[in-house]
């Protein structure tokens, strides 16, 4: 916990003794109503994001221009619904829109559980607080902030969009501070769930990997404006979704302020009681949560384990590595990209990106199976500063290459882990490209393509590792570069993917001439020929960058011992 943390909580401790009078000379002091402790933790909330933003002004910038878009956004949904009044699409539109804001609040914990501070009530375990109250006082506290706000907003906006009758209205004004405590109780009862998965190390991976699920979910999005657009029906299209989701609870209580409108009284009550329903479920859910969490001994005050753990060999797939060197570096080179966050959250970015992008391509129509070979490039730029992960732990490597070939075989183990992963990913990626777009001949020739672009990538990068090498904090979830050396990162990245494509240029020259010529049908050629060539240029890096390594270890350890 940080310092602000511990401040709010103290003061938050106090402002409760106070309220009740506190245990001055032995008295029993009595329980705190609801409403004042409801009162206490909007306070704790607003102290903690005064207290947040004193830290920086980038922060306190930061938040001010979010609050403004989101407001700005916010507001403008809010008009686009009451504009849409009338239409014939706008209860699509509105419970579609309901469904996705309680999709974005149960899934948004999961992967930033630091964007607030109250989500943990672990950290309020040694005031004596009743589970009711306390779920009553979290869920005011809850209601401060831009995310309650714009989803207030949006809702609201639904909300007088459909309603068409008096009626309608009256529903309304129960209908959207439903659906907007249904959003809530849902947030916080996911949080409180996996509260221990969210402070432990696979919750810092959770929100590393938070950008990609973005980025999956923006493309996502992407492709389904692209249809709607290609769509003669417009929003109608969507009408057997939102014949669902309006069954679905908060989306339902949306749905139940047009139902009304319609004179369908016995559905709109259904619909709200449904919501109601979820609600209360939700509510006793999260009571229940807290009871145990605030009750129940954690991993500090139980043994890890019953006996000491005793030394393992190799097992496993580490069976199957090389003996020496080789082997070893390879296997620390594979933990790191499965326990470190930031290893894993790059390795599995280029895993989704590189399938993404030329998938996207695909549903457009403008799909290539030659456009795997930008797959494999993603996985090939993780061969770029390879030292950067090793940190100000790099000293222990340096004490193991005194000679160019110590780092020759360094270097060569790193190479060899990423191909563990890069040759399956690049096979199973063309061949799925190459049969999505109906092009199986052109199959082997851009796997050749796709080994050469790897093989030369694993050169540069190797000999960018120790030109150019770059500190990666440890300390900070979204900087993946140090103070500074930006321009390092920058430079390794772009002159190393220039020079690869460079490199790559007789085998793409190939494809280009052979493609459309006579002698298409001896494309398969390209295929040994890619990967001979690939090869090839891995080697000759290597062996570049091997007594470059070498000569500039101290440098390399300097550099990479920043962040």
């Amino acid at each position: 916990m940080s310092a602000t943390d511990a401040a709010a909580d103290a003061a938050t401790a106090t402002d409760a003794a106070m309220a009740t009078g506190g245990p001055v000379d032995g008295a029993v002091p009595r329980e705190l109503s609801t409403a004042a402790l409801a009162a206490v933790f909007v306070r704790l909330k607003l102290s903690l994001l005064r207290n947040g933003l004193r830290q920086s002004t980038a922060r306190k910038t930061v938040f001010v221009i979010s609050l403004v878009l989101a407001v700005l956004f916010a507001a403008l949904q809010l008009l686009g619904f009451v504009m849409m009044r009338g239409s014939e699409n706008v209860v699509i539109a509105g419970v579609l829109y309901a469904g996705v804001l309680a999709l974005g609040w149960a899934v948004m914990p999961l992967f930033f559980p630091s964007g607030d501070e109250t989500l943990d009530p672990t950290r309020l375990v040694m005031l004596p607080l009743r589970p009711g109250p306390l779920v009553t006082a979290l869920t005011a506290a809850s209601l401060v902030g831009t995310g309650p706000l714009f989803t207030f907003c949006v809702l609201l906006g639904a909300g007088i969009a459909l309603a068409h009758t008096w009626a309608a209205a009256a529903v309304a004004l129960i209908a959207v501070p439903l659906a907007l405590l249904g959003c809530i109780a849902l947030a916080r009862s996911v949080a409180a769930a996996n509260i221990r998965l969210l402070t432990s190390r696979k919750g810092r991976d959770l929100a590393l990997l938070s950008g990609l699920v973005i980025a999956v979910g923006l493309q996502a999005v992407n492709l389904g404006f692209q249809e709607l657009s290609r769509s003669e029906e417009g929003l109608s299209v969507l009408a057997p979704a939102a014949d669902i989701v309006r069954w679905v609870p908060v989306a339902s209580a949306i749905a139940s302020v047009d139902a009304t409108g319609d004179g369908a009284y016995g559905t709109a009550a259904a619909q709200l009681a449904l919501s109601a329903a979820a609600l209360g479920g939700l509510l006793w859910w999260w009571r229940r949560i807290l009871t145990r969490l605030m009750t129940a001994p954690d991993g500090s005050t139980i043994a890890a384990a019953s006996e000491p753990e005793v030394g393992r060999g190799a097992g496993g797939a580490a069976r199957f590595l090389p003996e020496g060197r080789t082997g070893a570096v390879m296997q620390r080179a594979l933990r790191y990209l499965w326990r470190d966050p930031k290893t894993k959250a790059g390795l599995v970015s280029a895993l989704a990106i590189g399938a993404i992008i030329p998938l996207v391509n695909v549903v457009q129509g403008n799909g290539s199976v030659y456009f795997a070979a930008f797959a494999t490039s993603m996985l090939g730029l993780q061969m770029y500063n390879q030292f950067g992960q090793d940190t100000s732990a790099f000293w222990m490597v340096l004490q193991t290459m005194s000679t160019a070939r110590d780092a020759y075989e360094e270097l060569r183990a790193r190479a060899l882990a990423l191909l563990l992963i890069a040759l399956p990913y690049t096979v199973l990626v063309t061949v799925g490209i190459a049969f999505a777009v109906g092009d199986p001949d052109g199959l082997l020739p851009a796997l050749g393509l796709s080994l050469t672009v790897l093989g030369a990538m694993l050169g540069t990068g190797a000999y960018g590792s120790a030109r150019y090498p770059y500190s990666i904090p440890q300390d900070s979830a979204y900087k993946n570069v140090a103070p500074g050396q930006s321009s390092l990162a920058w430079m390794s990245l772009a002159v190393g993917a220039i020079v690869s494509a460079l490199l790559a240029s007789p085998l793409i020259v190939a494809v280009l001439m052979m493609k459309d010529s006579d002698a298409r049908d001896a494309m398969w050629l390209l295929l040994p020929s890619g990967a001979v060539y690939g090869a090839l240029l891995a080697w000759a890096g290597l062996k570049l960058a091997a007594p470059l390594t070498a000569r500039r270890g101290p440098e390399i350890l300097a550099a990479v011992s920043k962040g």
